[in-house]
């Protein structure tokens, strides 16, 4: 392979360290083909593409690739967990306090940790986590639109 090409989904999962399997292929493209996904979307997608597969397969599978970095967990308070193909820029996000719809924001401000903590209590930090709440577009359309 040269430096070039873009590894398959399969040389991904090896050189993570895992076992290569149709269904934890078909997992991962369906997380990075969707947007912020939910398990029981994931669990339709991987269907979708490869046949039946178990809610505990995926939920096994979703573990093993958020612990090799190849996928992103998200859960906003009160909220399922979502997971995410877009690893490693340490990036935050947006939700919905009506419908629930998430979207990427990049780092408030400079590089990784993108945000400096006013006392580190001596912590070495090296990402930080941030979540905006507020209304998304469609929402606040709708609420604006039925006010009196």
């Amino acid at each position: 392979m040269t430096a070039s090409q873009t590894p398959t989904t399969a040389e991904e999962l090896r050189g993570a360290g895992l076992r290569v399997t149709a269904a934890r292929v078909a997992l991962l493209e369906t997380v990075r083909d969707g947007d912020h996904l939910g398990v029981e979307a994931i669990a339709s997608g991987v269907r979708d593409r490869v046949g039946h597969i178990s809610l505990q397969a995926v939920y096994e599978a979703l573990h093993a690739l958020t612990a090799a970095g190849l996928v992103r967990r998200i859960e906003p308070a009160g909220n399922p967990a979502r997971f995410e193909g877009r690893v490693g820029d340490n990036h935050h996000h947006v939700v919905c306090r009506s419908c629930g719809a998430v979207a990427d924001v990049d780092c408030a401000a400079g590089e990784a940790p993108c945000l400096t903590a006013s006392d580190d209590h001596g912590f070495s930090i090296a990402e930080a986590e941030v979540i905006y709440w507020g209304q998304c577009p469609d929402c606040s359309t709708a609420t604006s639109s039925s006010a009196p």
